[in-house]
């Protein structure tokens, strides 16, 4: 069960609840779980969602490859239920149910498409290391140009963000558990 619960709607001030009817009105069409958390502070849910939309949709970054960054970022952190949204987006999107698999598994995907070969690899290796080495900054420019790359971070880092909030507030658990993500991949204790 959620750590927070969401705020009725006569509980919602008017910032709020401006909030929420710009995400409705939005390509969402809906509220999405995080905001549940981040409506205590209105203007973080407005420009959080408002982050979130432009990085979902408008991006140069096709469907394929913002998913699977999502999906790696979501497997990072262990996020069942940024995975289980996104896994479902990612399928609708083309990339393959093996490729998803072995993600959730931690193993090396088997791409057949070098984009997303790459988007993977570039992703991973921002979360592992929190940069990139310059061959595979160079690669990644080669491959997608600067305004790409510069979105493909800020995917990641948004959707760490997302992937945190979730995580933190367990929010949509234990509805949304993703049995395929073995925790012992990336979890490890905190002090």
């Amino acid at each position: 069960m959620a750590r927070i619960q969401p705020l009725a709607q006569d509980e919602l001030s008017a910032e709020q609840l401006n909030a929420c009817r710009e995400v409705q009105a939005g390509p969402r069409g809906k509220v999405p779980t995080p905001m549940t958390a981040w409506l205590r502070n209105a203007e973080l849910a407005r420009r959080g969602q408002k982050l979130g939309e432009l990085l979902r949709f408008d991006t140069e970054l096709d469907a394929a490859l913002t998913e699977i960054a999502i999906l790696t970022c979501a497997r990072y952190w262990t996020s069942h239920h940024e995975w289980t949204a996104h896994k479902k987006l990612a399928l609708q999107a083309g990339v393959s149910s093996g490729v998803i698999a072995d993600i959730a598994a931690g193993r090396q995907p088997n791409f057949d498409d070098e984009k997303q070969e790459m988007v993977h690899k570039l992703s991973a290796t921002v979360l592992k290391k929190g940069k990139l080495s310059q061959p595979l900054y160079d690669e990644g420019m080669a491959m997608f140009g600067e305004r790409c790359l510069v979105e493909l971070t800020a995917i990641l880092g948004y959707y760490c963000l997302v992937s945190l909030t979730l995580n933190v507030f367990e929010l949509g658990l234990p509805e949304n558990v993703a049995a395929e993500l073995n925790d012992t991949v990336s979890d490890q204790e905190a002090p």
